[in-house]
């Protein structure tokens, strides 16, 4: 089915807006791919120096048989359980493509932090800043440029964005991501929540909130809750840029090994026909990753976050994405989007379910079936696979060694999954919002409808610590709308807020009017208490939250798209600006590496134009 015309219209606008860098990109692109390989054009030094370590078949494989050769880009380390699994990928990925007459080699490692581990803590600091280290250390990896296609193994919050943006800048390379899915379900989400809330509360100590904890992230693989790790992994599925259905299953699972296989199957059947190897095409056709991410691919990752209730990260890291592929998006797309595309899923923190009932539910596969089929998805795309997008709208099942692709049928759960047809709403679960305090986004597919609109005097905090002071003082008991500014990335780097979820939903729980507005971040988690987040232009930035004041009553308006201090006009364009205390300048630029992000925070754009450090 041809996409609707609110689908139509914001691809055309962003098509229009974007051609000029676009095709700019698109030259530099075709210019790399029409040069002889690396093997062939590099100096014999360089291409010593290139192949010295491999063993004697492959180096003779790559120089003189020239055959192709893939480079691995490796976010593995045992601190994220995500990553833990790709410890023995790179060995597994070398052998297939022995098999299948190529070689790969490991082209670099990138960092790839916790924020599980970091939140809360001035290590947080530095995580959204990652990305872009992240960026460049796939650019270091690839710039060796021996390579006729890349593979890309990470899965978490800001790795994916990352490699993807990294990536992007080789645009030349026909490019896999290569999951390690999602740890098996352990203490549910909605239990763990309420441990949490009850420590907020001193209900329960520190050894029953880490039991409690230990048991929710129990092993390796992905936590399980909709947060943006696991929206990465959706959005990679709906641009086509991993073997169809493989995100979400289990690291255990008997399967996992042979979708990594795949990868690098796919991988070459889509290298440069005269680098394909004779007999393994399988019906491929040239797809480098600067040709695939074009703009219907940017909106169909829009469309399956918005149908999805996945992460409000996404709306920063994918105006990046997009920026590194010549294209320009930005808020106002996400929101007529949300207007028009349904949403189809209820996963935690949207729903009680996690992503191993989302998988069994029916998973990307159903998820890209009805978008498609309802005409909310653009299906004339180039993807990883020669089939298109419909490839992705199919789920993978294993027989003996052999996989195939079989439709999902019909949703399993239709309390976490439902067709086009029945959605749980008939709009997406994001929304823009825009008024005196400047332009922010508020996910409302977690919060209850009574909810949806907030007025109450306000309470201005320059940290978290200060809210979470005012909290266990008893002084945010009352209905109220909590300011937690200097959380840009000019700032401090944009650290996500999400131990603030605790204290304000124990407040809501109380039957208090309760919302948050913060020019931070809240993470994929964020749930059921209103938050107005990536208020741009930041407060650093001399946005206007450096002018709120306590007991200004703020109304956050989710249904009317509006976001305001009830302030005489001309006495709040009167009103001058604070500027970040002294003291908390100094301390958001020292201790924990943060001295070597300076030059980032210094230089970083807005939220909504990405906040990135490279442009």
């Amino acid at each position: 089915m041809k996409p609707i015309s609110g689908v139509v219209a914001v691809t055309r606008r962003i098509q229009e807006r974007s051609a000029a860098i676009r095709n700019d990109y698109l030259r530099r692109v075709e210019a790399t791919i029409n040069r002889k390989p690396g093997a062939e054009r590099l100096g014999c030094a360089n291409v010593a120096h290139a192949f010295a370590g491999l063993p004697s078949n492959d180096k003779f494989k790559v120089v003189v048989e020239r055959a192709p050769n893939i480079a691995i880009v490796n976010a593995y380390n045992d601190v994220l359980s995500a990553h833990a699994p790709m410890q023995r990928y790179p060995e597994l990925i070398k052998v297939e493509a022995r098999r299948l007459g190529a070689t790969a080699q490991v082209a670099g490692g990138v960092p790839a932090m916790c924020d599980g581990v970091t939140q809360g803590t001035p290590g947080m600091e530095l995580s959204l800043f990652s990305r872009d280290v992240i960026a460049m250390a796939t650019a270091v990896s690839l710039s060796h440029d021996v390579f006729d296609a890349a593979l890309m193994l990470g899965v978490c919050d800001k790795i994916v964005p990352g490699l993807l943006i990294g990536a992007l800048h080789f645009g030349h390379l026909p490019t896999v991501f290569v999951p390690a899915g999602p740890m098996t379900s352990g203490l549910s989400n909605n239990d763990k929540a309420k441990v949490r809330e009850q420590a907020a509360q001193g209900r329960v100590g520190r050894a029953e909130l880490l039991a409690a904890e230990s048991a929710a992230y129990h092993g390796p693989g992905t936590c399980t809750f909709y947060g943006t790790a696991n929206s990465n992994q959706m959005l990679l599925e709906a641009m086509g840029l991993h073997v169809p259905g493989t995100a979400f299953v289990n690291p255990g699972a008997a399967m996992r090994d042979e979708l990594t296989r795949e990868a690098v199957r796919t991988a070459l059947a889509i290298v440069n026909p005269a680098r394909q190897v004779a007999g393994q095409t399988r019906g491929g056709q040239f797809a480098p990753i600067g040709r695939v991410v074009d703009e219907r691919c940017i909106v169909n990752a829009m469309v399956a976050l918005l149908a999805t209730g996945g992460s409000t990260n996404h709306l920063i890291h994918w105006v990046a994405v997009a920026r590194a592929a010549g294209i320009l998006i930005d808020w106002d797309d996400f929101s007529d989007l949300s207007k028009v595309v349904p949403l189809l899923a209820r996963v935690y923190p949207n729903g009680s379910a996690d992503i191993n009932q989302f998988q069994s539910a029916g998973g990307p596969g159903f998820v890209i079936r009805e978008l498609l089929d309802a005409g909310y998805m653009h299906a004339d795309v180039l993807t990883a696979r020669a089939g298109g997008l419909r490839e992705y709208a199919r789920v993978p099942v294993q027989d003996g060694d052999v996989l195939r692709w079989d439709d999902p049928g019909a949703s399993r759960d239709e309390a976490v999954l439902r067709p086009a047809a029945r959605p749980f709403s008939a709009t997406g679960g994001l929304k823009l919002l825009q008024g005196k305090l400047g332009r922010s986004v508020i996910k409302v597919s977690a919060v209850p409808d009574d909810r949806h609109v907030i007025e109450a005097p306000c309470r201005v905090f320059d940290s978290q610590e200060g809210l979470h002071a005012a909290f266990e003082a008893g002084e945010l008991d009352c209905d109220v709308v909590c300011v937690v500014r200097w959380q840009g990335p000019q700032a401090n780097g944009m650290p996500e807020l999400h131990k603030l979820t605790p204290p304000l939903a124990v407040l809501q729980g109380k039957g208090f009017k309760v919302a948050l507005v913060t020019d931070g971040r809240m993470s994929g988690a964020s749930g059921k208490v209103p938050a107005a987040i990536h208020v741009s232009p930041e407060a650093a930035a001399g946005g206007p939250l450096a002018k709120v004041l306590d007991g200004d009553v703020i109304r956050l308006d989710a249904d009317a798209g509006t976001l305001d201090v009830l302030v005489d006009d001309a006495a709040w364009a009167a009103r001058p600006l604070v500027t970040m205390p002294r003291a908390l300048i100094a301390a958001n630029g020292l201790g924990m590496g943060r001295e070597l992000f300076a030059g980032m925070r210094r230089g970083a754009l807005a939220a909504e134009q990405g906040a990135c450090t490279w442009l």
